[in-house]
């Protein structure tokens, strides 16, 4: 399965068919972005996502995150052929990752001009 095409490039992600089968990847790295997506759209904070990767620091962090925002297709694509190879291989799929969402932001008026947008899924509460 083909990925789609790759609307908005990022700084420190590449997709290479060479490397993890081309799945979007952070660069300097083996780390695929559908993972830190997974995390983060479960609700794991990216602090603690920087904690568990910290090779990569903020800036690739928040880069692979702005690109799962900025290509949903790709990500909701590469998360859809990992869950197909597990099948394969008889391992069970990881829970459903919701597809990436952009969140709008009141930037041309105050906040009674910002249309209401829907919040991503972030996991159960922590408190």
């Amino acid at each position: 399965m083909k990925l789609p095409i790759v609307l908005i490039p990022h700084p420190h992600v590449r997709m290479d068919e060479h490397v993890l089968g081309g799945s979007p990847y952070v660069i300097g790295s083996r780390v695929p972005v559908r993972r830190l997506w997974a995390f983060y759209n479960n609700g794991t904070s990216v602090e603690r996502i920087l904690r568990r990767y910290p090779q990569l620091g903020p800036a690739k962090v928040f880069d692979a995150l702005a690109f799962a925002l900025d290509n949903p297709e790709v990500i909701q694509a590469d998360i859809e052929r990992e869950n197909e190879i597990l099948k394969r291989h008889g391992q069970r799929p990881a829970e459903k990752v919701g597809r990436p969402t952009q969140m709008e932001l009141p930037f041309a008026g105050g906040p009674s001009e910002a249309a209401p947008v829907a919040e991503p899924r972030r996991g159960r509460s922590r408190g």
